[in-house]
């Protein structure tokens, strides 16, 4: 069975946390995606107002952790004198039956390269299978997102295959996506 929290928790590990968003988030959220690479390859629409950051957090992010549809974490950086928003990651798409969820994730510009995304990925991979029960985690990547596809493998998921035309992006053009996946008998843990 899977544990579904009432409240998204605050997980940490070395100078990372993972915790809910806030109010004071939204500035941030919104800065970030205006980044073209973010909604290039994820479903951040290309032209992203201070609105769609006010309802990311006061509104999808509530109603997603009540429905059970995902469970949302921004991911802050504490390496240096003031905490910063490093990106979002979450859980989504669940099958409750299966015990199988999805990761998806973005880093901020300033935070790319920096083995943060693979951190995260880690992190809430080993909450997911640990305390709430999965049996398998999925990442789906845009085929032509390279550098996470790194961060993925980085994090122990395996490539399974090529999903050809999987996604069609608001533009229109229809994508190929990467399937990667990691199975909770095959985790190594946070190593």
């Amino acid at each position: 069975m899977i544990w579904w929290p009432s409240e998204v928790p605050t997980l940490s590990y070395g100078t990372l946390t993972l915790r809910p968003s806030r109010e004071e988030d939204i500035e941030s959220i919104y800065k970030a995606c205006q980044d073209p690479l973010i909604s290039h390859f994820t479903t951040v629409p290309a032209n992203y107002t201070l609105e769609h950051a006010q309802l990311f957090v006061r509104h999808h992010d509530p109603e997603g952790l009540q429905s059970k549809r995902e469970i949302r974490f921004i991911i802050e950086s504490n390496h240096g004198t003031v905490p910063a928003m490093a990106g979002v990651i979450s859980f989504h798409s669940p099958n409750f039956n299966n015990k199988v969820s999805e990761i998806g994730y973005w880093i901020t510009k300033e935070f790319r390269g920096k083995s943060i995304g693979t951190t995260a990925v880690k992190v809430l991979t080993n909450f997911g299978f640990e305390t709430m029960g999965w049996n398998r985690i999925e990442a789906m990547i845009d085929h032509d997102n390279e550098a996470s596809k790194k961060v993925i493998t980085r994090a122990g998921y395996e490539h399974e295959g090529l999903l050809r035309q999987r996604v069609i992006r608001s533009d229109g053009n229809v994508i190929d996506m990467d399937l990667y996946a990691v199975l909770q008998k095959n985790w190594q843990g946070l190593n």
